[in-house]
């Protein structure tokens, strides 16, 4: 009896380690499981994040009287995270108060107060009509410099990072470079004690050669002083300088241009026109332009920037967004 019972407990103790196991192999391998699901959704992630450049609802404020503060608003229903401002957009209210304190105070006040309304983030401010940067005549090129000031301060107030400016008064290409050097020197100088970046866009005219636009960068050497390279900006000369769709004379190649630029990029913009039957942009190829934007180590917000006349901006503005996010995934 004593052997049957022993003999018993033992089979008790062998089936209660057995299912103990067993149940102990079952966690571990759904705790395995949830691990390679989790692993798996981080790399489909983009390596960027999205923001809205609000140049891409020009015409709805322009003709179609939306008001400009309602930014942040469009851009959280569309799914974006960051807002990029543009500074014309608001020039008819801040130009009748001549640029006061006060006007820009507002500008600031209510843009902040919307962005943390739809909890987005500020990330820069596109400055137009301030003067130019690269002008031949020194005091001219001081005033602009000197212009771009409060916007400068505007964008600390607003937690950006980064003010873009244009590189406009010289078609010399010697001349040009020397005064961009000198412009873009004084206005960093300024911009660092504040903690601001200043950016130039490839923006037309010299500018939109990807080389010398990297060569004034590597000339200024200073660490808030870079650019915002544009994915379709490549156009350095038109047909008739006063008609921008007159069509270009003289083009950059946009993929070389965006590899020289990225060396100094604080920002990037997606530039975007018309799109094909899947969804493409018929004249920039995304994959190819997001591997040069990924292959230099950038992992900030890319911008959305439509431009085209075929869709609606709003439908643009998601067929553009949806471009990034897809031609992510076919990344190296």
């Amino acid at each position: 009896m004593k052997t049957k019972r022993f003999t018993r407990n033992h089979v008790l103790v062998a089936l209660l380690v057995s299912l103990i196991g067993v149940y102990s192999c079952k966690e571990k391998k759904e705790e395995k499981t949830e691990d390679i699901t989790i692993v798996a959704e981080e790399d489909t992630a983009p390596f960027f994040k999205l923001s809205l450049a609000q140049w891409s609802i020009h015409r709805m404020i322009l003709n179609d009287s939306l008001d400009p503060y309602a930014f942040a608003e469009k851009a959280n229903n569309w799914g974006f995270e960051g807002l990029e401002y543009v500074s014309q957009l608001y020039h008819k209210e801040l130009e009748a108060a001549d640029y006061s304190e006060a006007a820009m105070a507002h500008f600031v006040e209510k843009s902040n107060a919307e962005a943390a309304k739809y909890g987005l983030k500020n990330q820069l401010i596109m400055v137009d009509r301030q003067g130019d940067l690269a002008t031949p005549d020194p005091e001219e090129r001081k005033k602009a410099v000197e212009n771009h000031y409060k916007w400068v301060d505007a964008a600390a107030a607003m937690g950006c990072h980064t003010i873009r400016v244009n590189l406009n008064g010289s078609s010399d290409k010697e001349e040009w470079i020397a005064n961009s050097v000198d412009g873009l020197t004084q206005l960093a100088t300024y911009a660092k004690e504040k903690n601001i970046n200043i950016s130039v866009e490839n923006h037309g005219g010299l500018s939109s050669n990807g080389a010398l636009l990297a060569e004034v960068m590597t000339k200024v050497n200073m660490d808030n002083c870079g650019t915002l390279p544009d994915f379709g900006n490549f156009c350095i000369r038109r047909n008739d300088p006063s008609d921008y769709g007159s069509g270009c004379a003289e083009s950059y190649d946009i993929y070389k241009g965006v590899s020289e630029l990225m060396v100094h990029a604080k920002a990037v913009s997606a530039k975007s026109h018309n799109f094909d039957a899947d969804g493409d942009e018929t004249d920039i190829d995304y994959v190819k332009m997001l591997q040069i934007v990924k292959n230099a180590g950038y992992t900030g917000y890319i911008g959305v920037e439509y431009e085209g006349n075929v869709l609606g901006e709003e439908e643009g503005i998601i067929a553009t967004k949806n471009l990034l996010l897809n031609a992510s995934k076919n990344l190296d």
